[in-house]
């Protein structure tokens, strides 16, 4: 062993002894009524060439900017701003790793942490590393995607590559993934870091079920093949590990025989209950929808004349007289893929799908679109709110997972006395099956077979103090999470966000410890991942 490699294991075997003491003793001494903020550590000042000589004298194929750093400090949220020291845009795997090791050689008391950067659609600041570097994962050009078409298909693409890349290029050869987005301009590595969720989880699971192999650069810098059987551990833990454990680099994603035509349905429902029932019978059933989603539609004025836009209603002139103001409605949404001499046939299965659902009968909204538009969808929105100066807002999301014993209770709050009018944006609810998630992985869901995705996709206008700005959105969502609190529904939160340590344990419950054990592991000092305030860097620990 070389004297380098030496100093470095031994570097490496110190920092982890400090860290499982620090994580032994947070975890047996915790005040649980404590509503502390997390404490940031702070750091001494550098100069700027204490910083960018070292890394600007790294050999590495991309380039460093020291200048030009304003956009690795914003992102979807539009809420916090941090700047970084500097941004790393590199071309190989190789740079990635070899900025990593940098950092992680100068050691405890250097203040730089590293956060790789999507395509910027985080809501909090999780891509982002103040006074650190930002890795443009988008920048990577090493190898380009490769399609395998055999018994198992499969594709091979880079963590930067956006999933609306992959469908495109898939398509070319007749098959796409199986499970997606319902926004797919949206990076691999940045999903895979938490899950994935869209309508069609309910059958195939979410992104992170549905992935072969990773490339992982670990916080040590060490670039690790990982799959099911190699290197297992560190694969179940970057799945969903909100980029604790290493930055994902590559992906091998599973895929199926794609279709060319979506048949696109919409219902509407004015009782809670028939409409969670009807979702629930639609999940367990063997033929059913190839997508199934619902959302919450609160005093919406003019609802079903504008869906005509894009729907045909089945009974036109009873449609056209339904009112939607001053109610709360309930909308499931529900696709069947197809190819299109395979039309009659599917609509036969959908026809015989429907008659079994309790929706009002003239409120039956139908499309059949390209299978491209539809899984698209929401880009047609984007581009719609670009134009009128609305889509870089702050985007106060808020997203849970609740159990389906707890389902009632908190609709019957949540749409009965917190949230009693327009929210400003989407309001998802739908319900996936346990059965379809991998418990190894770091994703944490609610222990019940049937748990619903609640999601508040809000847009607040930046000037507003009414209800549609963003200090109502946020008292708003302290009520409804001080609520599942209170009322112990088991509601755990997805992109989650918390300010405290005793927080971060209670939402991974018992697989902290394993959580723990793999920053360890795999990040000793903590470099990765600052914007998820989960662990400290670690000199604060020494």
């Amino acid at each position: 062993m070389s004297p380098c490699n030496f100093v470095r294991q031994n570097t490496i075997m110190v920092l982890r002894f400090f860290l499982a003491f620090f994580i032994n003793s947070t975890s047996h001494n915790i005040n649980h009524c404590s509503r502390l903020p997390l404490t940031i550590p702070t750091f001494p000042n550098f100069s700027t060439s204490d910083i960018e000589s070292p890394l600007n004298s790294l050999n590495i194929a991309g380039h460093f900017d020291f200048n030009n750093i304003h956009t690795a400090a914003s992102d979807f949220g539009n809420r916090f701003h941090f700047l970084p020291a500097g941004v790393l845009y590199p071309k190989t795997v190789s740079d990635v790793s070899s900025t990593i090791k940098h950092v992680f050689n100068m050691g405890p008391t250097s203040e730089l942490t590293i956060a790789a950067r999507g395509h910027g659609h985080s809501l909090r600041g999780q891509a982002q590393a103040p006074g650190g570097i930002v890795i443009c994962m988008e920048s990577l050009q090493e190898s380009k995607m490769h399609v395998h078409t055999g018994a198992i298909p499969y594709i091979d693409v880079s963590g930067g590559v956006l999933w609306i890349t992959i469908l495109h290029e898939t398509l070319k050869f007749g098959f796409a993934p199986k499970s997606w987005t319902d926004y797919l301009h949206l990076s691999v590595g940045g999903t895979l870091s938490n899950a994935g969720i869209s309508g069609q989880a309910f059958r195939h699971g979410p992104q992170i079920n549905n992935v072969y192999q990773l490339e992982v650069v670990t916080g040590t810098g060490d670039v690790v093949i990982c799959s099911e059987k190699q290197n297992a551990d560190l694969f179940y833990g970057v799945l969903g590990g909100l980029g604790q454990f290493g930055i994902i680099t590559r992906a091998r994603i599973s895929l199926e025989p794609a279709s060319k035509m979506v048949k696109w349905i919409r219902v509407l429902y004015s009782d809670f209950y028939s409409f969670t029932n009807d979702q629930e019978r639609l999940i367990s059933m063997e033929n059913t929808f190839d997508y199934i989603e619902g959302f919450v539609i609160i005093n919406r004025t003019g609802l079903v004349n504008n869906w005509r836009s894009s729907f045909k209603p089945k009974d036109p002139l009873q449609a056209s007289q339904f009112i939607s103001d001053g109610k709360t409605l309930f909308c499931l949404e529900m696709a069947k893929y197809f190819n299109p001499e395979d039309a009659d046939i599917m609509n036969k299965k959908t026809d015989l799908l429907l008659s079994k659902l309790g929706y009002i009968q003239h409120t039956l909204f139908l499309s059949e679109v390209s299978y491209v538009e539809f899984l698209d969808r929401v880009h047609l929105s984007e581009i719609k709110l670009r134009e009128k100066g609305l889509w870089d807002v702050p985007h106060p999301w808020l997203n849970l997972l609740v159990p389906r014993s707890s389902i009632y209770d908190f609709a019957a709050e949540v749409f009965g006395n917190i949230l009693t009018d327009n929210s400003n944006g989407p309001i998802l609810l739908y319900p996936v099956n346990q059965s379809r998630w991998n418990y190894k992985t770091s994703m944490i869901t609610p222990e019940e077979d049937v748990f619903y995705l609640v999601a508040f996709l809000s847009s607040a206008l930046p000037s507003s103090t009414g209800s549609d700005g963003l200090e109502h959105m946020l008292t708003r969502n302290r009520r409804i999470l001080d609520f599942c609190l209170q009322a112990h529904l088991g509601v755990k939160q997805y992109l989650p966000h918390y300010g405290t340590r005793e927080e971060w344990q209670a939402h991974f419950g018992p697989k902290w410890e394993v959580f723990a054990r793999r920053k360890l592991a795999y990040d000793p000092l903590a470099i990765l991942a600052p914007g998820q305030k989960i662990f400290q860097k670690a000199n604060t620990i020494l």
